[in-house]
């Protein structure tokens, strides 16, 4: 999905179709799946169990829908697709995010099919964006977190190949992955000009997946990739030699916003949470909704899931503009970031002893949404 061009999206009655059809495939299919087979965020799940989701998805042709109709999507707006994505998190599914394809799936590569050759889309792309296939972006390393003008990471070229070596840390869907987008060093010398990004496969002799950790949120979502001596050929550079910089910054750009209408999600369902709770919540002869300290910290959780929801609104209108987004993007992902949060923190006070305890659902996108404000 390009920002350099404008972006009209689907028609209204046809998205409106589309959210209907998101809606009954994640609370009539995808919960009560989760709720027999006892699944929760913190559950790690099977490739095989992922890859039956994805492929569910595309055959109600859900999956992909935000990429360009030229390569088999709907070709939405982002302004669209930051409705889908508070929608799909809004449900609290523990599988909400193979909805759309979040983790690995076709949500990782919008914006950057126009950058693939045409082997590279028929060999990796195409097939993630049918759920046949999914990758991974590997920029984060030990030393130099996001911050691309630091990798360690080389690719030195080897007749038609190039021979990778590094380690990239905690990088996302990277255990379930089939391929990972691998930012390298090819000319120390050049600055930012000298990264280059590589189509590397997981099946590659001297790629390692590792890292037995968790973060606080329970998922088993990230782990280490360790490149020992990977061979890649010099056709899986993606973008071109030296513009894995260029291609990394557009991808966190856009990224930064897409984020936020997941946090807006997890707020708004922690918000109807302390609604209901508070209705229910009986106190001295009535409902803890008629107290005035409660209908205080109400007030202002609407009163943020209002401002949320329109920072989101006005930077996802300006990237559909085409116009250039980093600071809207930067101050978005802060404003969502500390707002969702102070939400979840009011839902829990709400809740009480209830909301502390694991295994309920507050307490766990209080968890959650503290990752975000990183």
């Amino acid at each position: 999905m390009q920002l350099n061009q404008q972006n009209a999206g689907l028609p209204a009655e046809e998205f409106a179709a589309l959210r209907e059809k998101i809606h009954h495939f994640i609370y009539d299919e995808l919960i009560p799946l989760e709720q027999e087979q006892g699944l929760t965020h913190e559950t790690c799940f099977s490739r095989e169990l992922l890859e039956s989701i994805w492929r569910r998805s595309y055959e109600l042709g859900i999956y992909g829908c935000n990429l360009p109709k030229e390569y088999g999507g709907l070709g939405l707006s982002i302004s669209q697709l930051c409705i889908l994505k508070t929608d799909a998190t809004y449900s609290n599914a523990a599988l909400y995010g193979c909805v759309l394809g979040e983790n690995g799936g076709p949500m990782r590569i919008g914006y950057i099919l126009g950058q693939a050759t045409e082997g590279q889309l028929e060999e990796y792309f195409l097939p993630t964006a049918r759920g046949e296939r999914a990758g991974c972006f590997a920029l984060t390393e030990p030393q130099a977190g996001s911050d691309a003008t630091r990798i360690q990471t080389s690719a030195v070229k080897d007749g038609d190949d190039y021979v990778l070596n590094g380690h990239k840390r905690f990088i996302t869907a990277s255990r379930t992955a089939d391929y990972a987008i691998v930012m390298a060093v090819t000319d120390p010398e050049a600055g930012t000009d000298g990264v280059t990004a590589f189509l590397v496969d997981a099946a590659s002799e001297g790629y390692e997946i590792a890292g037995d950790y968790l973060p606080m949120s329970g998922q088993h979502i990230d782990n280490d990739i360790y490149l020992k001596d990977v061979r890649v050929p010099a056709r899986n550079i993606l973008g071109g030699l030296g513009n894995g910089f260029k291609l990394g910054m557009g991808r966190i750009n856009i990224n930064r916003l897409l984020q936020c209408p997941t946090m807006l999600g997890h707020a708004r369902f922690a918000f109807e949470r302390a609604v209901d709770y508070a209705n229910r919540r009986e106190q001295f002869g009535g409902p803890i909704a008629r107290f005035q300290a409660i209908q205080h910290m109400l007030a202002d959780m609407k009163t943020s899931l209002f401002a949320c929801q329109s920072i989101i609104e006005s930077a996802a209108a300006k990237a559909d503009r085409g116009e250039d987004i980093r600071n809207e993007a930067s101050m978005c992902k802060v404003f969502v970031g500390e707002n969702a949060f102070q939400i979840a923190d009011k839902s829990i006070q709400i809740h009480g002893s209830v909301g502390m305890t694991q295994g309920d659902p507050v307490e766990w996108v209080f968890r959650r949404l503290r990752m975000f404000r990183y």
